[in-house]
């Protein structure tokens, strides 16, 4: 599959794969800025991306960036029909300020297939041995 990418930024990076079977690439960012705790961001990556029909962009967390720092991604969806620069939604979990430099990775995004539903209302839905029960249901 091709990904075609815009640098909307000249000091834009790429999206790149670090291993070859990562499920996910690389976003970076263009901006340097402190992120204090408790804070919420959207990261300027300096890309547009053509998400082929017919897929979906999703945008996941760094797992160093979210295990070591508390840094957790926002949101992440991208449609294909979106043309315009992605960002990346963060917020500081953690209780330490974290500051970003120009050209660190900030997030990774995976490409997947998707498919339309039918939405249909119903009266009442089917039963099914788990019913309702929602969180903690399964004892866990």
């Amino acid at each position: 599959m091709e990904l075609k990418v815009s640098k909307l930024n000249s000091e834009a990076v790429l999206p790149n794969y670090s291993y070859y079977d990562d499920a996910g690439f690389d976003l970076y960012t263009v901006v340097d800025f402190v992120l204090k705790p408790c804070q919420r961001f959207q990261i300027k990556t300096g890309i547009a991306i053509q998400i082929p029909t017919g897929h979906v962009g999703l945008i996941w967390d760094k797992s160093g960036l979210s295990h070591k720092a508390g840094i957790k991604t926002l949101g992440g969806v991208i449609d294909s029909g979106y043309r315009g620069e992605v960002r990346v939604g963060v917020v500081n979990l953690s209780d330490e300020t974290y500051i970003f430099k120009k050209g660190e990775k900030v997030g990774q995004m995976i490409i997947q297939k998707k498919e339309n539903c039918e939405i249909i209302e119903v009266e009442k839905l089917e039963e099914a041995e788990r019913g309702s029960r929602g969180f903690g249901s399964s004892g866990k």
